[in-house]
């Protein structure tokens, strides 16, 4: 029999903690592996409920070829050094006139950042290129996102520059958001682009909460999967942690697959799966801030066995 407290703590804890739930806003970071390409095959298995991905470029990865479940969105990463290359705006209308159905961009990859993946683009040469490259493909009906900026305060000012910069010419029809952090501070932060940018809808491309703890990890993606999924101005939201957990880079409880490329408990549940009990090796992350939290993680596994 599990201890009284035990049954009390988890009388509280949402379903989603053993039975993930299913959602349509949900779409893939895709990290290609070198060493693991049968990964791949996970990200589009029967029970997997995601519906579209992006790769950070504008082609769609060869892995997805002839996908029926995964929409590609191509995304203009950075501005191209020439100011006459045309190559997004090329690729992308190729596409549409090969037969592929690109109902969405994605521009600017962290514009006003250079670390960890940040494209680190003036706002004026980001508004030429938008111009340029963006704008035309708006003409043949396909929807923009703005520049993805970083969730620190300089990304807020970033894109307070950049349309400034475009003078009217830069319309986008929705706000990706960016953000590496606790849930507190993730919700906090979609408030605060909601009231500035009030008239679009929003789309998290990407979120985690970095280097945290085990349970930490497991909260932050349960909060944060139901807060996107009640919001209707969420219409997309994709989690940073589609790789094993020996090759991630903020910290092995966020990754979705375990070091032998198993799903963790988070890979399971945002693909719409049960609690696999799967555990990264050495996953310990920064040290449990509460008590007992041990015993909790043991009576959530024993409590989504009965």
């Amino acid at each position: 029999m599990l201890p009284i407290l035990g049954l009390a703590t988890l009388a509280l804890l949402p379903p989603s903690w053993c039975q993930g739930t299913s959602s349509s806003k949900r779409g893939l970071i895709y990290v290609p592996s070198n060493k693991h390409p049968s990964d791949d095959s996970i990200w589009e298995a029967g029970s997997s409920d995601l519906t579209w991905y992006y790769n950070y470029g504008s082609k769609p990865s060869p892995a997805f070829d002839g996908s029926t479940k995964l929409q590609f969105v191509p995304m203009l990463w950075g501005a191209p050094t020439d100011a006459s290359d045309n190559t997004f705006l090329n690729d992308v209308q190729g596409l549409i006139a090969g037969g592929a159905k690109i109902p969405y961009v994605l521009a600017f990859n962290e514009p006003d950042g250079s670390s960890n993946g940040g494209s680190n683009v003036p706002t004026d040469t980001a508004a030429q290129t938008w111009i340029r490259e963006m704008e035309p493909l708006r003409k043949q009906g396909v929807k923009l996102g703005a520049p993805a900026v970083t969730g620190a305060p300089s990304g807020f000012t970033w894109l307070q520059n950049f349309f400034s910069a475009c003078n009217g010419s830069c319309t986008a029809d929705f706000i990706p958001v960016h953000w590496y952090g606790n849930f507190e501070g993730l919700a906090s932060h979609v408030g605060q682009v909601r009231q500035a940018y009030p008239n679009m809808t929003m789309w998290v491309t990407e979120y985690a909460d970095p280097e945290a703890s085990f349970a930490e990890s497991q909260s932050f993606y349960n909060e944060s999967s139901q807060f996107f999924d009640r919001i209707d101005y969420i219409t997309h939201y994709s989690y940073f942690g589609s790789f094993r957990s020996d090759a991630s880079n903020v910290g092995p409880n966020a990754a979705m697959l375990t070091q032998d490329g198993k799903l963790t408990d988070i890979g399971s549940w945002y693909l719409g799966g049960s609690r696999t009990g799967n555990r990264a090796k050495g996953a310990a992350g920064r040290k449990v801030t509460f008590a007992g939290s041990s015993l909790l993680i043991l009576l959530v596994g024993t409590w989504c066995l009965i």
